[in-house]
């Protein structure tokens, strides 16, 4: 055979080749230390947005051994005590012993916050901007929001399967009656394998480390993470189920020892953990953290409606896979751009900007539009803050909250833009 028909037949191939391949998300517990500041900051939050919808709040919190750190912008009408609701959400996250050498009741509070900048706040409020009298964005900035067809709450497989691993060990760990010699401090990682059309096939590795006692063995915790958490986690999903059953390496506690742990053991920071947060290495992200921002900053509300955008208009059948850019200018009320890429996935005989064209149609992605649609002033925040902000059940619930002494309740209906309330609308606009 002459060798330039050779070559051609070696391109061909080369060309025609597909090779599977493996991608990782990972996730954190609650009582991991950037979590833990995570939820102080968003527990703040949530008690300013329940004696006043209107709060404007920046909320930065860092944790080190015995020492909260709280600090950033708020302006409100009412009073927060700002130690009680430190205290009250490190304790349910479980730090209540002196050996964890950070512990609710004894752990020094330093509270820093100070009204908001003017500047900021006459952008928001549409003053001596083109926006007069109509709330402008809070800061420039681009947010991304993803969605597949992957699993069934429409997020990549990996981090859904990280984040239920941490999840089911602090339940574990609360009801205490199994592993008694868990601590709060945790994170988990899963590899899949992929075909090369994106199927996910197989689990190839799981991760797990886990803060624990000091009488406990590295070979007892694995034992006990195969004969307990692993058939939790099973029960939970039966895709979970079916890809447990398969064969994968799992490695417990790599290093062999995981006793210092938390706070002591790691600095926390609010919004140390956006790809947690988010989907996991999935999609893109812009680069804004969420916790501690009330609903006026474009960070954490036009991040959650592009997730609304873009689990709807799976749902939908628009594509099997859609990521959706908003992007913003400071105390301008109109995005700067939206764009929409479903990766070569549309069911739709449409480019992806003339999606995108339509999606602005749509939705209202002015920040009072995104507010008023997805119920933004509730305090509705605090759970977003652990095991993720996208992905979770929709749902309404009684939370309590304190005004000068007094104990107050509060309907909340939480994780709004995981709703599918406009997929007749998208299917009715695209024509599907």
């Amino acid at each position: 055979m002459p060798q330039d028909q050779n070559s051609r037949l070696w391109l061909i191939f080369l060309l025609n080749y597909k090779m599977n391949y493996l991608f990782t998300s990972e996730s954190v517990s609650e009582g991991h230390p950037d979590k833990v500041a995570d939820q102080i900051s968003d527990a703040i939050l949530d008690q300013f947005l329940a004696l006043d919808p209107n709060s404007h709040v920046a909320c930065e919190t860092m944790v080190t051994t015995g020492q909260v750190i709280v600090a950033g912008e708020v302006s409100s009408e009412k009073y927060v005590d700002i130690q009680g609701t430190v205290r009250k959400t490190i304790a349910e996250i479980g730090y209540t012993k002196s050996a964890y050498k950070f512990e609710a009741e004894s752990c020094g509070i330093l509270t820093a916050l100070h009204e908001q900048s003017a500047d900021i706040a006459r952008g928001v409020d549409g003053q001596g901007t083109e926006n007069v009298g109509e709330q402008g964005a809070g800061d420039q900035g681009m947010m991304f929001g993803y969605a597949s067809d992957e699993t069934e709450n429409y997020m990549p497989l990996t981090l859904d399967l990280a984040h239920t691993l941490v999840y089911t060990l602090a339940r574990v760990r609360k009801e205490g009656e199994e592993m008694l010699y868990l601590r709060p401090d945790s994170k988990s990682q899963v590899t899949m394998e992929y075909s090369e059309e994106g199927e996910p096939l197989r689990i190839d590795t799981i991760v797990v480390s886990t803060q624990h006692d000091e009488d406990v063995t590295q070979e007892q915790i694995k034992a006990d993470i195969q004969r307990v958490l692993l058939p939790r986690v099973a029960k939970r999903d039966a895709r979970y189920a079916e890809l447990l059953q398969g064969d994968f390496k799992l490695l417990v506690n790599p290093t062999g020892n995981f006793v210092i742990g938390g706070p002591h053991g790691d600095t926390g920071l609010t919004g140390r953990k956006i790809i947690v947060d988010t989907y996991g290495g999935r999609g893109a992200h812009g680069g804004g953290a969420f916790s501690g921002k009330d609903p006026s900053k474009v960070d954490r509300s036009a991040a959650y409606a592009a997730r609304w955008i873009a689990k709807n208009m799976v749902a939908a059948g628009v594509a099997r896979e859609v990521l959706v850019q908003i992007s913003y200018a400071i105390g301008v009320a109109q995005p700067v751009s939206v764009c929409v890429n479903t990766y070569g996935t549309a069911k739709v005989a449409m480019s992806d900007g003339e999606i995108a064209k339509k999606v602005s149609e749509m939705f209202d992605l002015r920040p009072q539009g995104i507010i008023e649609a997805l119920k933004l002033k509730q305090p509705m925040y605090e759970e977003t803050a652990r095991y993720g902000h996208m992905g979770r059940t929709n749902g309404v619930v009684t939370k309590q909250f304190v005004d000068n002494g007094q104990v107050i309740e509060r309907e909340v209906e939480l994780f709004t833009w995981e709703k599918l309330d406009k997929v007749e609308a998208i299917r009715k606009a695209f024509g599907i």
